[in-house]
């Protein structure tokens, strides 16, 4: 993927005040880095919504402020709750010459042929690992294929994951990505129906019968 651009302002109005930006058609957003002072800046909301749509945490952007190139990663991403239109944007400036460390999340591909041949069901136990690289090295996600996986209880194993040479997982080797098992088994409870009791018509036959003798006696 080639080099993405955002082109941005220096911001100058802050707080309650950004709603007229946003009314204006503008993003609020702000830039900071380990060697950037926490800079607000003003992004176009169109083109900064397409740009950004495609973007994970770990995908590289270049923020041109007023003539100034800053690579960046996106670090949040603020959206209205009903409308989802992006509201703010988090972005962390970085160097290309120091290694960073950060998540890159793991996309699942393929088809496991355990679920057709048994029943199988893919459980997934990692969903991000934490990397260490030069950030144009950083990948935007790592891709996981599950079609090799066969049989009930085949798995995936951090150790297993395709990287870039320049790319160092951080995390336990032997930790499990992806798992293949079986189907819980549906428990099948049976409707219990209680027999009927010939205790309740005794007693109401033996109560008629005494309603009866009674009603002799008095006449």
């Amino acid at each position: 993927m080639g080099k993405i651009f955002i082109q941005a302002t220096r911001r100058t109005v802050t707080g309650k005040q950004v709603g007229t930006l946003r009314r204006a058609g503008k993003l609020p957003a702000i830039l900071y880095g380990r060697h950037l002072a926490a800079t607000p800046i003003t992004l176009d909301l169109r083109d900064a919504s397409k740009v950004l749509a495609s973007m994970t945490s770990s995908s590289l952007v270049n923020i041109d402020l007023e003539g100034e190139t800053h690579s960046a990663l996106v670090r949040e991403k603020q959206r209205n709750f009903i409308t989802g239109v992006l509201l703010h944007v988090d972005f962390q400036a970085v160097s290309l010459t120091e290694k960073l460390r950060t998540t890159v999340s793991i996309e699942l591909t393929g088809l496991a042929p355990a679920i057709k041949d048994f029943n199988g069901v893919v459980v997934t136990n990692v969903n991000e690992v934490e990397v260490e690289c030069l950030p144009q090295d950083l990948p935007e996600r790592i891709i996981v294929d599950v079609s090799g996986l066969a049989k009930i209880g085949d798995a995936i194993f951090v150790r297993d994951l395709k990287v870039d040479s320049k790319v160092t997982v951080l995390e336990n080797p032997d930790e499990t990505v992806v798992i293949i098992t079986a189907q819980i088994a549906e428990e099948v409870v049976e409707e219990v129906v209680a027999e009927p009791t010939l205790e309740e018509p005794e007693v109401i036959e033996k109560g008629k019968k005494e309603e009866e003798e009674e009603s002799e006696e008095k006449k």
